[in-house]
């Protein structure tokens, strides 16, 4: 039995063969910040109940996202939520808080406690199925999704299309987005700028991490003087939202805001600027 052909979704594209375009208003990048809420369950793994890791996680729920919240507010940030369906269910003092906002909500199945990984094409179906209809059940689309802990399954990108998503974030492979053969658009989404796999163990500084986004902001906008660029942050509350890390996003998205032709968006408003501006339907 042969390999899967790792380019069967979309063809191979170099970023310095991109058409030269522009985000509106002349902007030369689009920066979206994607908080990721999420629901776990203290009775699932060979250690449950595992309190310690759960109600660590649960912080972010009842305090880091509320920080979250207001250090965007005052920059003027919307976030573009990786939502688990399961918040909908569970949270609805959150979700009422995110419509205030007037965030976007994009699916990031039902929990992240479970996988894609090796589920049968039924049951990530139903996984995706349910997770739009929480989502629209509060007034919005969900036209764009992140697997939790960004996986997939050889059905992911199909199965997406099929339940109407116009993007995925799990796709980390550029800094622009692409549409890939069946219609569907990738978005950049980021591990490096992350704060999952910086802050768990081995964690870097607080301050590296304000480093870590000034040096790709920088290089991103030099960059983009030629053919524009997509930035993304992707945050969880549990983590940025502690006590002792939270003014450092204040100050990277302070650092970010005083640059000009910077656009902060959300990533169903990139998808569609990017559309428009190369042509695409």
């Amino acid at each position: 039995m042969s390999a899967p052909d790792p380019f069967k979704h979309f063809p191979y594209r170099a970023i310095v063969d991109h058409p030269p375009f522009t985000w509106p208003n002349g902007a030369r990048i689009a920066v979206w910040v994607i908080p990721n809420i999420e629901h776990f369950h203290v009775e699932l793994g060979a250690s449950a109940p595992d309190v310690r890791n759960h109600s660590r996680r649960d912080y972010g729920n009842r305090v880091g996202i509320w920080r979250l919240m207001d250090v965007m507010q005052k920059h003027g940030v919307r976030g573009t939520v990786a939502l688990n369906g399961e918040v909908g269910k569970f949270y609805p003092r959150i979700m009422k808080a995110c419509a205030d906002l007037h965030w976007e909500l994009m699916g990031h199945g039902l929990t992240n406690s479970v996988m894609l990984t090796g589920m049968s094409e039924q049951q990530e179906n139903a996984v995706i199925a349910e997770t739009k209809t929480i989502i629209e059940s509060y007034g919005q689309q969900m036209r764009g999704w992140l697997g939790p802990g960004l996986t997939e399954t050889f059905n992911s990108v199909d199965l997406l299309r099929k339940n109407g998503v116009e993007y995925t974030s799990d796709w980390v492979n550029d800094d622009l987005p692409y549409r890939m053969n069946n219609g569907l658009y990738s978005i950049p989404y980021t591990i490096e700028l992350n704060d999952m796999p910086l802050f768990n163990a081995p964690s870097i500084s607080i301050a590296d991490f304000l480093q870590r986004v000034h040096d790709a902001f920088d290089v991103l906008y030099e960059e983009s003087a030629k053919t524009p660029r997509v930035m993304s942050i992707a945050l969880h509350p549990f983590l940025i939202g502690s006590p002792h890390r939270i003014r450092y996003l204040d100050r990277a998205l302070q650092y970010i805001k005083s640059h000009d032709k910077v656009w902060f968006a959300t990533g169903s408003e990139i998808i569609d600027a990017y559309k428009k501006a190369v042509g695409e339907k």
